[in-house]
């Protein structure tokens, strides 16, 4: 009976999500209430959380909780622990969730509602949430190793070699852009700057307390994190209305920028329990909380969605960046719907943590899931502005004109209108002079989830208040891609150096450690002290392969994932990987060619370059402004040569991966699975489980379970998923119970 009324359940959110779903995408006559977007996409991740993620787990994967994971069998009590699987989904939520799921719907909202929700639920749920789940199979079963040692062991000595290099390079670049954006974000705000300060030490004494004074009290020592960080966040509303306190948590973007150069450095080198796991999961309180305030908005309030389901922009004339819908608005649109990055996250901190196998289930597929609904959040609070609003604050003063009136007229003339009266009200609501020209994002962002909130409860009086809480929060969601990228591009580094030395290569080794910390950060802070001096180009210029950049990373991973899949079951599942991985190849390569090679100048970097040349050589050019037009040719010029080298070092590693692919379908190399055999107490050692695991260990000692176990870990292999599962049905009958799939 139970059975049925499950089945019948799950078959209502299905027709549920299947209604409010058509009825986005058909759409083409009145306005969309913003509840229609909160419906379909929850019931949608719901759907593919509990049937196509248990398939891939149960069957593909075949996940079971009688393997040691890395995190128990390496235990070092330093980057190896095994840890609460909610810690770890905070942690591992935490990580992936940065500037992507909320800046780039936000932007992506120039097409349009329609192009970007449908790419954010859809590429999140077979895209997306496969990449992260598959990744941190693979580096689970591998003793924890990263994205690059994968593609080394599995691809091939060159394509792993590439990759590694390939993705190293990437992460300074997605580091720096990320890291700026915290900068711009905490400059010259009190609030802000003191409530990020203060989860720092809050972290630290976390990670003390849930180690040495109260081992194993999650929840205790979650419920004083939050009440720490709740104080936090209202301390920071009085030292910044305080005259005397906020001079002293007022910085500038340069020291701000080294002050987030020297905490990458320490949450990369310090031990993972002491600043990094407690931190990012401290974090997720407040992301978490704020996002579920704003689904409870959204639900009270109602709004309608005010943008159009599709505007004129879509023909690549958009204000905000130029390119038409396909690809630029899956390029835009990174982190909420698939992003390469996780997959250094999945394949970096977390599969250190990992205690069972069975917790890669709601980690690795739950948490992207989570992310992508925060993107659907995003999108909904830039698409409750009026469009004309959306524009003023999103579109550059090249593009719009230099004054209030002049953008008006511009905005109001592509039949969005808008007052300059409007504006000047909203900017005083806030606590703003103005909220023209507000680029990147984050502004616009911030005034949509403060409409949210007002509309709430507390009406305008609010709107300042919940205008800058969100400001903070976007700081705060921004800044654990910090902390968990620097690690896990430590990580990578030692990789490439363990090829030098062995000892450089090893976490355990202090110096290498604290080495490796240095340079990966030296790395990435270059840029963005470069970014933060140079307003006119640097960093800033190398923003647009943001985008790319992350995909094709995302591209790599799934070359992989297909190709551990492949190894495991031949052909037969390897759809699962290859169909993200092919949209993935045709929306950058095609997003790629066109940033270099366009005769467009708001499009191609080489033409912006050889416009800018020939305005200086015409004399268009004011002499003062010569020198920083310079600069900006050549940030053009590198950021095609950058794009370049991606697009071929990918293609390289593409190339290598079909090749090895062809050989396992052929038969020409014998199916096997590379990972470590079960071990005999899953979750930690007999001391660690107390006196009834010990008694269970002796009276295995007694049966043929631990001699068989033993034969096993001498070296015995089980090369196919049916062995395995033949070995787990002698195994583990006793105390595991297989898993379903549906």
């Amino acid at each position: 009976m139970s059975k049925t009324l499950g089945h019948l359940a799950w078959a209502a959110v299905a027709v549920l999500g299947a209604y409010a779903f058509s009825g986005i995408a058909l759409n083409r006559g009145e306005s969309v209430n913003s509840i229609w977007l909160v419906i379909a996409s929850v019931c949608i991740y719901l759907i593919g959380f509990r049937f196509y993620a248990k398939f891939i787990a149960a069957k593909v994967m075949v996940l079971h909780d009688a393997r040691a994971t890395p995190g128990v069998r390496l235990r070092d009590g330093h980057d190896f622990e095994p840890t609460n699987k909610w810690i770890v989904f905070g942690h591992h939520f935490a990580a992936i969730a940065g500037p992507g799921p909320l800046v780039g719907p936000t932007l992506a909202a120039q097409f349009g509602y329609l192009p970007g929700t449908l790419w954010i639920i859809l590429g999140a749920v077979l895209g997306g949430c496969v990449q992260d789940f598959i990744i941190l199979f693979g580096s689970m079963r591998r003793d924890g190793k990263s994205l690059g040692q994968m593609a080394r062991e599995e691809i091939g000595k060159l394509g792993g070699f590439t990759a590694l290099v390939t993705v190293l390079l990437i992460m300074i670049i997605l580091l720096a852009v990320v890291a700026l954006v915290v900068v711009n974000a905490l400059k010259d705000s009190a609030w802000g700057t003191f409530t990020i300060a203060a989860t720092m030490p809050i972290a630290v004494f976390m990670g003390i307390y849930l180690r040495y004074l109260r081992p194993g009290k999650v929840m205790e020592v979650s419920v004083i994190g939050f009440v720490l960080v709740v104080a936090s966040i209202f301390g920071g509303q009085w030292v910044a209305g305080n005259a005397t306190w906020a001079p002293w948590f007022t910085y500038g973007g340069i020291a701000l920028a080294w002050m987030v150069i020297i905490y990458g450095f320490f949450a990369s080198a310090l031990p993972v329990w002491l600043l990094l796991a407690p931190r990012d999961y401290l974090s997720t309180f407040v992301k978490l909380g704020v996002v579920l305030m704003l689904g409870v908005g959204i639900l009270f309030v109602r709004p309608e969605l005010q943008m159009p389901p599709l505007t004129r922009f879509i023909d690549g004339t958009g204000p905000i960046f130029a390119g038409k819908v396909f690809p630029f608005c899956f390029i835009t649109i990174a982190c909420g719907a698939i992003s390469g990055f996780h997959s250094l996250i999945s394949s970096g901190t977390t599969p250190k943590l990992i205690e069972r196998e069975w917790h890669a289930w709601p980690v690795g597929y739950g948490a992207m899931a989570l992310e992508s609904f925060v993107a659907i959040m995003a999108m909904i609070a830039a698409c409750v502005l009026e469009p004309g609003v959306y524009f003023a604050v999103n579109s550059p003063a090249g593009i719009v004109g230099t004054t209030a009136d002049a953008a008006v007229a511009t905005i109001s003339g592509w039949g969005f209108p808008v007052a300059t009266e409007t504006m000047a009200a909203l900017a005083k609501d806030v606590g703003e002079e103005s909220l023209f020209y507000r680029t990147g994002g984050a502004p616009s962002l911030a005034l949509g989830m403060a409409h949210i909130f007002a509309s709430s409860g507390g009406g305008k009086a609010f709107l300042g208040f919940w205008y800058h809480f969100a400001i903070m929060f976007e700081a705060l969601f921004i800044l654990t891609i910090i902390d968990a990228g620097t690690r896990v591009g430590r990580f990578m580094l030692q990789d490439l150096l363990g090829h030098l030395h062995p000892k450089l290569g090893k976490t355990s080794w202090k110096p290498g450690v604290i080495g490796a910390s240095a340079a990966i950060v030296s790395a990435w802070g270059y840029f963005l002290i470069q970014g933060v001096r140079d307003p006119l180009g640097g960093i800033n210029s190398l923003w647009p392969l943001f985008g790319i950049a992350n995909q094709l990373l995302a591209a790599i991973a799934l070359c992989v994932g297909t190709t551990i899949l492949v190894k495991m079951h031949g052909a037969k599942y390897m759809w699962i990987t290859c169909a993200p991985l092919t949209w993935l190849v045709v929306v950058c390569y095609t997003a790629g060619w066109q940033k270099i090679f366009s005769d467009l100048p708001r499009v191609g970097f080489l033409a912006q370059a050889n416009a800018l040349e020939a305005a200086i050589a015409a004399g268009k050019v004011a002499p003062a402004q010569v020198a920083a037009t310079q600069a900006q040719i050549f940030n053009n010029r590198l950021d095609a040569a950058i794009c370049g080298i991606f697009l071929v070092l990918v293609t390289l590693i593409l190339l290598d991966s079909v090749r090895v692919w062809m050989r396992y379908i052929s038969g020409a190399e014998p199916l096997m699975v590379l990972d470590v055999p079960p071990a005999p107490e899953p979750g930690g050692s007999m001391a660690r489980a107390g006196l009834l695991a010990t008694l269970r260990g002796v009276a295995r000692e007694l049966s043929t379970e631990a001699a068989y176990a033993r034969h096993l870990l001498r070296g015995a292999r089980l090369h196919s998923p049916s062995e395995w599962r033949r070995f787990f049905d002698h195994y583990a009958q006793h105390k595991y119970t297989r898993a379903k799939c549906c």
